[in-house]
C-alpha cells in the first residue's frame, strides 16, 4: 500500500470510528473537534445536476435511490475502503454495525428505509447523516459527503423554508476549513446560474476548496461545447475543471454494468473532436484520482495539527478515566478495599468541612456565637421573677408558717424554676448541631468524586453517618441537660453569702393607715430583693452555661463526629459476603457507559496517534 493509500486509508478509520462512538462533528470538544479536522469532501450540487450520478460513477456501484425532486433527504457520509484485489465487495452502514450488504440493491433500499425513519414518507429533509462504508478493490480511499440537492422554490408536501433549510444544512458542511468542496453543475445550462458554484464562491471565495465537476456533457446541443468552462475561461478555480459523463437514462433502465459504463465513459472522451486533447483529465476515474491525491497532500499538511488535537483529546479523556475511575475488581478482598477507600475519601472532605478547609464547619460556630445567646437572652425572666410571682413562690413555700428571716425555700424554688428554663436553648443547641452536621455529611457526599459511580454505597454511608449522628445528639442532649441539673442540684452558696443582709426597717413604725402603707411598701422592697438576687444568681449561671454547653456539644457530636462517624459502619461492612459488597459497588448503569464510552475512544485516539506515527515515519 503507497504512503497515500496509508494516509487515506488512515483517515477513513479514524472518521469511521468516530461514527461508530457517535462522534459526527459540530461539538465544542475534543472528540466532535476531530472529525472536523479530519478532511473529507462533500458533493454540492442543484437538483438532478447529476450529483448521484457522478457519486455512483466513482464508487462503481449502482447503489443511491433515484427518482424526480428531492431524492437526497439525508446527509450520506460515504466512506470508499480500497480493498486488495480479488476481495468481495461489500457495505456496511453505521446504524447496521455487524451486518454487510453485498447486494447494493438492498443497500439502496435501506438509504431509503433509513431516510424515511427520520423524515417519514414525507419530502421534508433532515440534518442527521446516514453513515455508509463501502470495501471494493475497485475505488480509492476517500470519503464523499452526498448533500441534499440545492433548489429554487418549495414543491407540494415541503415547507415554504425547504429552500433556506437545505442551503444552510449544505453551509454547515461546506463552510468548514477542512472540506473540500465539489461542485456539480450540469454543462447544458448556464455556469453562471450554476447553485453550486454560487454557494462554493461565498464560502471559498479563492476557491482554494472547491474543484468543478461538469456533467451531462453527452446532453449539450449539437453544436456547442463546455470548453470555456472545462479550460478555465468562462470561471477559473485553482484546480481543473473535470468532465463527466453519466450513465444515460436507458443504460439505467437496463442495469448497465457500472464497470461498462466507466468504459464508455473514456471511449466518449477518447473520441471526441471536441475534448479528445483533455480526455486524460477527463471522467469519473480520473476525477477519484485527483481528489485522492489533492486529499493526501491537505492530509499531509494536517498532520501536525491532527497529531496536536488528538493528543489534546487523550489527555482529556485519561483525566476523565481518572474522573469516572477504574472498573471494579470482583473478588471480595478487592471490593472491601476500596469501600473502604472511599470512606475514607468521603471521611477526609467531612474533616475538611469542620477544619475550615472547605466552608460549612463555621456554622457551627455560629450556632454557640450567635443563636444561643440571642436564646438565652429571650428566656421569660422578667415574667418568673416579677413581683407578684416572687411573692407568688414564696408564700406558697412558707406555707402556714411565713419565713423569719429569709425565705431560703422560696428562694430555691424560684432559682430551680428558672434554671429549667435553659433546657429549651441547652437542647436547642445540640439539635442545631446536629442539622449543620447532617447537612456536611450530604455535601461531603456530594463532594466526594470517588463516590459519584457508586449511588448504593453513597446511600449506605448516609445512612450509616446519620445513624451516628443520632446517637452523638442523644449522648449531647443528655449532657448539656445534666449541666442544668446539675446548677439546680447545688447551688452557690458563697454567693448568696456575699449578699448585703436585710436590715429591718418596720420596727416602731406608728399605728393605724399611715403603719399599714409603710408596711405594704417594705414588703414589696423585700421581695423585689429577693427578684433581684434570683436574677442576678441566674445571670452567673446563664454565663456559665454559655461557655460550657459549647464545649459538651463539640466534646459530644462534633469531635465524635470527627473520629468515629463510620465506626460502626466499617464494623458491619467488614462482616459482609462478596455479594452483598459487590450490591454497594453497583454503579449507576450511566456512568458505566460514559466510562465505556470514554475507554473506547481513548483507544481509538491512541491507536490513531500510533498510527499516524508510523505513517509520518514512513514518509
Amino acid at each position: 500500500m503507497s504512503t497515500m493509500e496509508s494516509l487515506i486509508g488512515l483517515v477513513n478509520r479514524i472518521q469511521r470510528a468516530c461514527t461508530a462512538l457517535g462522534d459526527y462533528g459540530g461539538g465544542d470538544n475534543a472528540f466532535s473537534s476531530l472529525w472536523d479536522a479530519l478532511p473529507s469532501v462533500a458533493v454540492v450540487g442543484g437538483q438532478s445536476s447529476g450529483k448521484s450520478s457522478v457519486l455512483e460513477s466513482v464508487v462503481g456501484r449502482d447503489f443511491l435511490p433515484r427518482g424526480s425532486g428531492i431524492v437526497t433527504r439525508r446527509p450520506l457520509v460515504l466512506q470508499l475502503h480500497k480493498t486488495d484485489a480479488g476481495q468481495p465487495e461489500y457495505a456496511e452502514f453505521a446504524h447496521l454495525p455487524r451486518k454487510r450488504f453485498t447486494d447494493f440493491a438492498l443497500v439502496r433500499k435501506e438509504i431509503q428505509d433509513e431516510t424515511d425513519r427520520i423524515t417519514g414518507k414525507s419530502k421534508q429533509i433532515s440534518p442527521v447523516p446516514i453513515h455508509l462504508s463501502i470495501y471494493s478493490p475497485n475505488v480509492v480511499n476517500l470519503t464523499l459527503i452526498d448533500l441534499p440537492g440545492l433548489t429554487k422554490v418549495a414543491v407540494e408536501g415541503q415547507p415554504e423554508s425547504i429552500v433556506e433549510d437545505i442551503e444552510n444544512m449544505v453551509r454547515t458542511y461546506v463552510g468548514k476549513p477542512n472540506c473540500i468542496i465539489l461542485a456539480i453543475s450540469p454543462a447544458n445550462q448556464d455556469i453562471a446560474t450554476s447553485d453550486a458554484i454560487k454557494l462554493a464562491r461565498e464560502v471559498d471565495p479563492s476557491g482554494e476548496r472547491t474543484f468543478g465537476v461538469l456533467t451531462k456533457l453527452d446532453l449539450m446541443d449539437k453544436g456547442t461545447n463546455a470548453l470555456d468552462v472545462l479550460e478555465g475561461r468562462a470561471y477559473r478555480l485553482q484546480h481543473p475543471w473535470v468532465g463527466i459523463v453519466n450513465r444515460s437514462q436507458a443504460d439505467i433502465n437496463k442495469n448497465t454494468d457500472m464497470i461498462v459504463a466507466r468504459r464508455k465513459e473514456r471511449e466518449y472522451f477518447a473520441t471526441s473532436p471536441d475534448y479528445g486533447h483533455l480526455s486524460s483529465k477527463m471522467g469519473s476515474e480520473y476525477l477519484a484520482k485527483l481528489l485522492s491525491k489533492h486529499l493526501e497532500s491537505v492530509i499531509r499538511a494536517k498532520i501536525p495539527s491532527i497529531t496536536s488535537l488528538i493528543n489534546k483529546g487523550i489527555e482529556e479523556l485519561e483525566s476523565e478515566m481518572d474522573h469516572l475511575g477504574r472498573p471494579i475488581a470482583v473478588d471480595a478482598g478487592a471490593q472491601l478495599y476500596t469501600i473502604l477507600e472511599l470512606c475514607r475519601a468521603f471521611d477526609k472532605i467531612f474533616k475538611e468541612h469542620l477544619d475550615g478547609g472547605r466552608p460549612g464547619g463555621d456554622r457551627i460556630y455560629g450556632v454557640f456565637d450567635n443563636q444561643l445567646p440571642a436564646a438565652l437572652k429571650k428566656l421569660p425572666f422578667d415574667r418568673h421573677l416579677s413581683i407578684q410571682n416572687v411573692r407568688k413562690i414564696v408564700s406558697e413555700a412558707d406555707g402556714y408558717q411565713p419565713h423569719l428571716i429569709a425565705p431560703e425555700q422560696g428562694y430555691r424554688r424560684l432559682i430551680e424554676g428558672s434554671l429549667n428554663y435553659f433546657r429549651g436553648p441547652a437542647e436547642a443547641s445540640v439539635d442545631a448541631v446536629h442539622f449543620v452536621l447532617k447537612e456536611l455529611v450530604r455535601k461531603s457526599i456530594g463532594e466526594c468524586q470517588e463516590l459519584k459511580r457508586f449511588p448504593s454505597l453513597q446511600t449506605a454511608i448516609a445512612a450509616a453517618s446519620n445513624e451516628s449522628l443520632e446517637k452523638f445528639r442523644d449522648g449531647s442532649k443528655k449532657t448539656v441537660t445534666r449541666l442544668v441539673d446539675m446548677e439546680a442540684s447545688y447551688l452557690t452558696v458563697d454567693y448568696f453569702r456575699k449578699l448585703p443582709q436585710e436590715v429591718e426597717k418596720g420596727g416602731n413604725q406608728a399605728a393605724g393607715a399611715g403603719g399599714a402603707a409603710a408596711a405594704d411598701r417594705h414588703a414589696e422592697g423585700h421581695f423585689r430583693r429577693i427578684g433581684s438576687n434570683v436574677s442576678s444568681y441566674v445571670n452567673m449561671v446563664s454565663d456559665t452555661l454559655r461557655n460550657t454547653i459549647p464545649k459538651a456539644v463539640v466534646h459530644c457530636q462534633v469531635k465524635e463526629a470527627k473520629h468515629s462517624l463510620l465506626n460502626r459502619f466499617y464494623v458491619q461492612i467488614g462482616k459482609k459476603e462478596g455479594k452483598a459488597l459487590g450490591e454497594l459497588l453497583d454503579e449507576d448503569p450511566a456512568l458505566m457507559e460514559r466510562r465505556q464510552q470514554c475507554a473506547k475512544r481513548l483507544e481509538l485516539y491512541k491507536k490513531a496517534r500510533d498510527e499516524i506515527d508510523s505513517v509520518s515515519w514512513a514518509r
